[in-house]
């Protein structure tokens, strides 16, 4: 059973938390993880551009001058593509990005993506996480204190209203909740900030995949 360092909200070391094999003692499947971090980004687009091919464009029904002897090149519409406010050569059209992932693949992915976390000192774990307020410099005074310099995800046990206004506002910060928290998350953010109460929500939640 793997087991890291937790802290308090000073950085300072208060002991030792064990986490789960299941959930964090997976080997790493870049394979799998970049497969669902392409389906997830391929999920967010919306698919609604559309531009107007030259059968689409008003207008442009009649030669707009005779085939020869005119000096100019031949041209059958003014709606060609070449024109100005013709159609469009290849016009993009709405349609479905979206890509199916096997629910048990975005698992696997998503434990192997925090295994990888835990096993590369980028899992840091507080013994709590209790802010005198809702005010960007408690979170800034937090982050202070571990040298934070890098992107920061930090995962509360559940919804925290007071810890999401504290740092909606600063850079490079992420803020989720165990019960949302996704493999592009995990990967994109080169440090992970939670909480004893976090790492139990979490395996709780992963307990319930399998």
């Amino acid at each position: 059973m793997p087991s890291i360092k937790m802290y308090n909200m000073n950085a300072q070391e208060v002991g030792n938390i064990d986490l789960s094999e299941e959930v964090f003692g997976q080997p790493l499947n870049e394979a799998l993880i970049h497969q669902v971090i392409v389906a997830q980004a391929a999920n967010r687009r919306q698919g609604t551009k559309s531009t107007l091919t030259r059968a689409e464009v008003r207008g442009g029904g009649v030669k707009p001058w005779r085939q020869k002897g005119t000096g100019r090149a031949r041209q059958g519409s003014i709606r060609s593509p070449q024109w100005v406010g013709g159609g469009v050569v290849f016009a993009p059209k709405p349609r479905d990005f979206s890509k199916a992932v096997n629910v048990k693949a975005k698992r696997s992915a998503l434990k192997s993506a925090l295994s990888f976390k835990a096993n590369n000192n980028e899992l840091y774990v507080l013994d709590d996480l209790q802010l005198a307020g809702a005010k960007t410099k408690e979170i800034v005074k937090l982050l202070k204190a571990f040298d934070f310099k890098k992107s920061v995800l930090i995962i509360t046990p559940e919804r925290d209203e007071v810890v999401l206004r504290a740092g909606g506002n600063i850079e490079k910060l992420t803020i989720t909740y165990a019960e949302l928290i996704n493999v592009t998350q995990v990967v994109k953010n080169l440090v992970i900030l939670t909480t004893a109460a976090g790492i139990k929500k979490i395996e709780e939640d992963c307990s319930l995949w399998t």
